[in-house]
């Protein structure tokens, strides 16, 4: 069950993010590319949880 929770928060993540990045605040800007990247995170540590199991 954990997986598929990273990998919905790793989705909404991204999709805020990349929304974020169209702002022409350079602060929301950066903000938007942060929260990109923890959003692929989120989704890399989905895929793992998946291959090795919701023990971890």
């Amino acid at each position: 069950m954990g997986e598929l929770i990273d990998k919905i928060k790793g989705n909404v993540n991204e999709a805020i993010g990349k929304v974020k990045q169209e702002s022409d605040n350079p602060e929301t800007k950066a903000d938007g590319a942060a929260q990109e990247a923890k959003g692929k995170a989120q989704q890399l540590g989905g895929k793992v949880k998946g291959a090795l199991g919701d023990d971890i």
